[in-house]
């Protein structure tokens, strides 16, 4: 949830320009997000983090409305630390800062505080949240890339909230921490290579090894690169192994766009290994490519936007879709009568307009079947990186046509 909020955030710092009247849209969800988060943090070094127990509520097929599974909540503490979703948090809370600064100046400012407050409770309460709360978080929401990509992720944000030479100081001492490697990765779990691609819009000092790693990572995710890391499908598609993999395609796109507008303002060329050479247009016409591909331009023809065109996924799991909403079915429904919507072969009989599913497998076929959660849930984590790049190509439509891809 946390990332998801940064990614509006910095979606509307980069976009927000290009979102016109929808901009306001944006504000709306980052507040609902933020609003939350202020009050889940707002005791000192005590942290709510989840509410829920994943198991029943997974074996539980209701709508929001008549959810009675328990509604347990756990939290992180200085004898519990979970220094990942901490510092997440900060994240969120400083680059929302960024956005409420012009329209709100009070809220903006207490963003800024709360995140400065829960950064330095994740820095000084080190440990590992799976750690805390394993056998309520795993496997569901395990973190596998630790704490330290967060933390330095955390404190980049906080420098560009706050221009504080303490958070700069804080990247450039802890970087060593991240390795040589990883830095193609980037998601709610592991932060690399954001924090790489954020750098170069900091305008700062010292900057030169994290530039020198972005470099590489817009490399390696060029198909004709000879250091590609990133597979890519028979359609086009990024492609990686795991669930939901629209998640990878929709933050790399978002990077690589943003990466773009860094070359632009440096005037500046990437020199891949091969003689490969990249300019701004190169990146923008990869996170092109992946935006058609998602909305259509695809060899099934298929967007993996619901609602978006005539032919989109119509058995997405998701529960409140699935199931008849109050107006049509007044009773309550409990765990074993949601099943029987759960297994039927009809569509989804409520429309989640503008959410994107987990996508099709690597051969570009995808089956829709709720059953099927690694190809048919969507979540906010594949959608958040989504906004930016969808308004920065919609206020350049004229440019970028949808040709441009092909």
């Amino acid at each position: 949830m946390s990332f998801s909020i940064t990614m509006l955030a910095w979606s509307v710092i980069e976009f927000g320009d290009s979102m016109g009247s929808d901009q306001q849209h944006a504000l709306e969800a980052i507040r609902w997000g933020t609003d939350y988060l202020m009050k889940a943090t707002s005791i000192p070094n005590f942290i709510y983090v989840q509410v829920g127990e994943p198991y029943n509520d997974h074996n539980c097929w209701e709508r929001p409305e008549d959810m009675d599974t328990a509604r347990t909540p756990y939290a992180i503490s200085k004898d519990f630390p979970g220094s990942e979703v901490a510092a997440e948090i900060a994240a969120a809370l400083a680059s929302s800062s960024i956005v409420f600064k012009r329209s709100n100046c009070t809220y903006s400012q207490e963003l800024i505080r709360r995140a400065e407050m829960v950064f330095s409770f994740a820095d000084k309460y080190r440990g590992f949240y799976n750690d805390t709360l394993y056998s309520w978080v795993c496997p569901f929401y395990c973190d596998y890339s630790g704490y330290q990509d967060e933390l330095i992720w955390g404190a980049a944000w906080l420098y560009k909230a706050t221009s504080k030479a303490d958070y700069w100081d804080y990247v450039v001492k802890n970087a060593s921490t991240l390795g040589n490697y990883n830095y193609n990765e980037f998601g709610w779990d592991n932060k690399n290579a954001g924090i790489n691609v954020l750098v170069t819009r900091l305008n700062t000092c010292n900057s030169d090894l994290f530039i020198e790693k972005a470099n590489k990572f817009a490399c390696n995710l060029l198909p004709e690169s000879p250091t590609r890391a990133v597979n890519y499908s028979a359609g086009g598609l990024m492609f990686k192994e795991g669930g939901s993999n629209m998640q990878h395609v929709t933050a790399l796109s978002f990077l690589a766009l943003v990466y773009s507008r860094y070359l632009e303002e440096t005037d500046s060329v990437v020199a891949c290994d091969g003689g490969v050479m990249a300019d701004m247009n190169r990146f923008i016409k990869l996170a092109k490519g992946q935006v058609d591909y998602i909305l259509g331009s695809n060899p099934m023809g298929l967007s993996y936007m619901v609602g978006y065109s005539g032919h989109y996924p119509q058995k997405i799991h998701h529960r409140a879709s699935t199931l008849p909403s109050i107006d049509q079915h007044p009773c309550f429904i409990d765990c074993n009568g949601g099943k029987l919507y759960f297994n039927s072969s009809n569509p989804n009989a409520n429309v989640l307009t503008g959410a994107v599913v987990g996508g099709p497998f690597k051969n570009d076929t995808y089956p829709d079947e709720r059953v099927n959660f690694a190809q048919s849930e969507p979540t906010t984590y594949i959608n958040a990186p989504l906004v930016g790049v969808l308004a920065f190509f919609k206020a350049h439509s004229s440019n970028y046509s949808r040709s441009f891809s092909n």
